[in-house]
C-alpha cells in the first residue's frame, strides 16, 4: 500500500462550518501590519491607573467570589507598599502555602521606597 493509495480510498470530510462572506475575507488580507509608529503609540499610550479605593474594592470582590475560595486564593493589599498581595491558602489548616510576591520580596521593595541614600539594603556603617 503507498500513500497515494491511502490517500485516494478515504473519502474527503465534509466542512461543517459556513463560508465566510466576502467582505469579511477580503477586509482581513487587505490590511497591512501595524507600522512601528503605531505600535509605539499603542504601548506607550497613557491608560488610567487605578486609585487605591478601586483596588481594594476590587481585592475584596475578589475574595468574596466562591472560585476563590474553592481554589483557597486570599487577595490583599499590603499597607506599606500598596501592592496587590496574592496567597494561596490550605483550606483545612488556614497555613500560607505560598504567597505572591513574597514577604521578603515585599521587605526589600518597602526598603528601596523607603531609603534614597548610596546602600539602599544595608543599615551597618563601618
Amino acid at each position: 500500500m503507498t500513500i497515494d493509495t491511502i490517500g485516494n480510498s478515504t473519502p474527503a470530510r465534509a466542512v461543517d462550518r459556513p463560508a465566510a462572506s466576502d467582505s469579511a475575507a477580503t477586509q482581513g488580507a487587505t490590511r497591512a501590519p501595524a507600522t512601528a509608529v503605531e505600535t509605539a503609540t499603542a504601548v506607550t499610550a497613557s491608560s488610567s491607573v487605578p486609585t487605591l479605593d478601586q483596588v481594594k474594592n476590587a481585592v475584596s470582590q475578589l475574595n468574596k467570589s466562591s472560585q476563590a475560595k474553592s481554589q483557597g486564593l486570599e487577595f490583599s493589599v499590603d499597607n506599606d507598599s500598596k501592592r496587590t498581595v496574592v496567597k494561596v491558602v490550605d483550606s483545612g489548616t488556614g497555613e500560607v502555602l505560598r504567597q505572591i510576591p513574597s514577604p521578603e520580596a515585599l521587605e526589600i521593595a518597602k526598603s528601596l521606597e523607603s531609603n534614597s541614600g548610596p546602600g539602599l539594603l544595608i543599615q551597618q556603617t563601618a
